[in-house]
């Protein structure tokens, strides 16, 4: 809950504890995991810290910025949903025109930052997230499609083409193979956490898969998304000369995630056979589908597979064949 530490406790700045909550970092620190292991695969070692400190900081810039507004936004929304009640332009701790200036000026200084320290690609890479998230995903999309967060994540697979340039100058197969993967893996980390708060959506009105589509229809999909993933994974093989340390983590990784949402089907399908499809919003659902495992497990498995992407360049075996 928004102006509350663990335990109870109100924060000591709640001002800025609001602004920092507009800016949704958790799931900055999600999407930045990825930056400097790609950074490090690209420099095929450490690449300058003052690089990557410029880039890590421009990209948090951009992400907040773009999850500012999309606070704004959605702030009608946000108001009927358990989950996002207490975000603070719902809660009046923080008023709109507040967190307009406050977008605009994250967004002008990840911009500036990364013309001044970084490239000019890297400057309009990130703008461009910001855009597809905002204009593609939160005013276009979420509110008129069930596909919405598979298009929508487009703009979280931006950090790889970053963290890439930012080294480089430029754009090659690589960082697209990691593009395709964060792309693949958004579906089977959102979905799940959609069936959890599924009546939250329909209340909101908001078509999430889980909302418009039966138990059975999300997990297979979920499925379908985990097994391309993977084997877009393998691609940075021979397509980005990654060695043996990150192929066999990227495979066995891939497999252990695929097993928790085969899992999920399973679970999915014993749950329509009991009910008929019935009641697929109720807690008896989400207690016998468990769908969060297959969320956290999705966090569990990009971590570890960045790992394996920065590991690679120090003990990089190369394959027999």
């Amino acid at each position: 809950m928004l102006g509350r530490r663990r335990g109870g406790r109100p924060p000591r700045f709640p001002r800025v504890a609001a602004y920092v909550a507009l800016t949704k970092p958790r799931i900055i620190e999600l999407l930045l995991i990825t930056t400097i292991p790609v950074m490090i695969f690209a420099a095929g070692g450490l690449p300058p810290v003052r690089l990557v400190l410029t880039t890590f900081v421009g990209g948090a810039l951009a992400a907040g910025c773009a999850n500012t507004l999309n606070c704004y936004f959605d702030r009608d929304i946000d108001a009927l949903m358990k989950r996002t009640e207490n975000r603070p332009l719902v809660t009046g701790a923080v008023s709109p025109h507040q967190a307009l200036v406050f977008a605009a000026v994250l967004g002008l200084a990840s911009t500036a930052l990364f013309v001044a320290f970084v490239n000019v690609l890297s400057a309009a890479l990130a703008v461009g997230a910001i855009l597809l998230y905002v204009v593609g995903y939160t005013l276009l999309l979420k509110r008129r499609t069930s596909q919405n967060i598979v298009w929508g994540g487009v703009a979280g697979c931006m950090q790889v083409l970053i963290g890439w340039t930012a080294v480089t100058g430029s754009l090659s197969w690589a960082p697209f193979v990691l593009f395709g993967v964060i792309f693949l893996w958004t579906p089977p980390h959102y979905w799940p956490l959609s069936v959890r708060y599924r009546e939250d959506y329909a209340n909101a009105g908001v078509p999430m898969l889980p909302v418009v589509a039966r138990p059975t229809t999300v997990s297979r999909q979920v499925v379908a998304y985990t097994v391309a993933m993977v084997l877009c994974s393998l691609l940075l093989v021979p397509l980005g000369g990654a060695g043996v340390v990150y192929g066999l983590a990227a495979l066995a990784l891939g497999l252990a995630f695929l097993g928790q949402t085969i899992g999920l089907h399973r679970r999915a399908s014993r749950f329509e056979r009991e009910t008929g499809g019935r009641d697929a919003g109720t807690l008896e659902q989400l207690r016998r589908i468990s769908p969060m495992g297959v969320f956290h497990g999705s966090i569990t498995y990009l971590t570890l597979l960045s790992v394996a992407v920065a590991v690679d360049p120090f003990l990089r075996i190369s394959w027999p064949f």
